[in-house]
């Protein structure tokens, strides 16, 4: 985000430490266990997602990386291996709604003036692997900030097995206007810097451009609709950049192709625009007018709160200032959250993970149960919500027979201690154990 600059290059130090963490990604993807035949999973506890409830113990039939039973004992063939995971609870793989691989902590605003195209994809396999061995199977990239469709290449590699990373939904390069929100306005405008965003200010340029992103890949859409926020004394404020009717143009473009559109957008009266519109999602929502969560509720759009990067700011702010600016921001949108949840907006997770480590997201769970949630709430958030937002809830969210094995395994019970999730000690992907620390009894 260019509203926080900083600067300097990647130093030797740093390359050798991106050389060496490549390596052990490849050596990540090469030693994960590929699908058996038969592998059936016991635990303490199991999680059932859509009822909020935990049976114990729990065991999962999982045959060519599909789930094939479900319950306290399942049948054991004779050609399966029996993994015992002990006192934790299996539960589906985390799904984050809102990600950008792109992006990296330290060099967040000038990696497009500093760091080459191939040099940010390096970073991205990297970050897509963190997000993987920290339970997140499945994720929706926000935008590449400036680097095209070069998250096509990471989707593809991960799909193809060349690297290890999350089930992606992607969208290239986010959509916004001249002068607009990820613009390069504070730099000298005789550099000609580039934006992080690709322009479009009129109606049939939004449609060009969402052409020719899903052209190259993208496999939904993107757009900034608010710009640069400010709050003063309680009175918060955002400017939209995009009409009611270009929105419903983009939403009915992406339609027409078979996908949707997810909005960056912090407040109104953006928001309305986005939610008559029919977006999928308005991510971050810091403010919602009564009849934006109306119309969210009526239509099932998503909010995304992303409280995890305002933390993450506010705790990193460069001076006392901008801290206690970072802070009072926060303040005000859980101040909104509340509101928010007592008008019945749907919610989805995301933590707008990049500026802050890859890996370290599931914070925002705890965020959200710690702002008025509770666990089982998030967790349908998250599972059930995200799957739909995704597009994939047929096959992904849940542990239930015909679903994809995307399994974790956590310590404790989440229903009760949020926090469990951030403590992911088994992972495994359609099927494949990625991780595995506790370590597992084989029978």
């Amino acid at each position: 985000m260019f509203s926080r600059l900083v600067s300097g290059s990647l130093s030797l130090g740093m390359l050798a430490a991106v050389l060496s963490a490549t390596l052990l990604s490849a050596q990540a993807a090469s030693n994960s266990t590929a699908p058996s035949s038969a592998v059936v999973l016991h635990a303490a506890r199991i999680l059932n997602v859509e009822q909020g409830t935990i049976q114990s113990p729990g065991e999962i039939y999982i045959r060519d990386g599909r789930i094939v039973a479900v319950g306290q004992t399942v049948q054991h063939p004779a050609d399966a291996r029996v993994i015992d995971l002990g006192d934790t609870t299996l539960m589906p793989g985390l799904i984050d709604a809102h990600v950008h691989l792109f992006l990296h902590p330290g060099a967040e605003d000038m990696q497009t003036v500093v760091e080459s195209v191939p040099e940010r994809t390096i970073y991205a396999e990297l970050a897509a692997r963190d997000d993987l061995m920290a339970g997140f199977t499945a994720e929706r990239d926000m935008g590449t900030e400036g680097a095209g469709s070069a998250d096509t290449a990471v989707r593809n590699a991960i799909d193809a097995g060349l690297i290890p990373g999350p089930h992606m939904r992607i969208s290239g390069n986010a959509i916004s206007i001249l002068g607009g929100h990820e613009d390069a306005i504070h730099f000298n405008p005789a550099e000609h810097i580039s934006s992080n965003a690709t322009y479009a200010d009129s109606t049939d340029e939004i449609i060009h451009v969402i052409r020719e992103q899903l052209k190259d890949g993208s496999s939904f859409v993107k757009m900034y609709e608010t710009g640069a926020d400010t709050l003063h004394n309680g009175v918060f404020h955002t400017p939209w950049q995009f009409s009611e009717a270009q929105l419903a143009a983009a939403v009915a473009e992406a339609a027409r192709m078979g996908t949707v559109v997810g909005v960056h957008c912090t407040g109104e009266p953006g928001a309305l625009f986005a939610a008559t519109a029919g977006v999928a999602s308005i991510d971050h929502a810091y403010q919602l007018s009564d009849e934006t969560m109306r119309l969210m509720r009526a239509k099932q759009i998503y909010a995304v709160p992303t409280f995890a990067i305002s933390e993450y700011f506010a705790d990193h702010a460069d001076s006392p200032s901008a801290a206690a600016s970072e802070h009072a921001m926060l303040d005000y949108h859980v101040e909104q959250f509340h509101r928010q949840l007592a008008a019945g907006v749907p919610m989805a997770v995301g933590s707008d993970v990049g500026p802050f480590p890859h890996g370290t997201q599931a914070r925002e769970f705890v965020l959200m149960v710690k702002y008025g949630m509770t666990p089982a709430d998030v967790l349908r958030a998250d599972l059930l919500h995200g799957a739909r937002l995704l597009g994939w809830s047929d096959h992904m969210g849940q542990i239930k027979p015909g679903f994809d094995a995307d399994i974790i395994a956590v310590p404790g019970n989440p229903l009760e201690d949020i926090s469990a999730v951030t403590h992911v000690g088994f992972v495994m992907k359609d099927g494949a154990i990625v991780r595995n620390d506790l370590p597992p009894t084989v029978r």
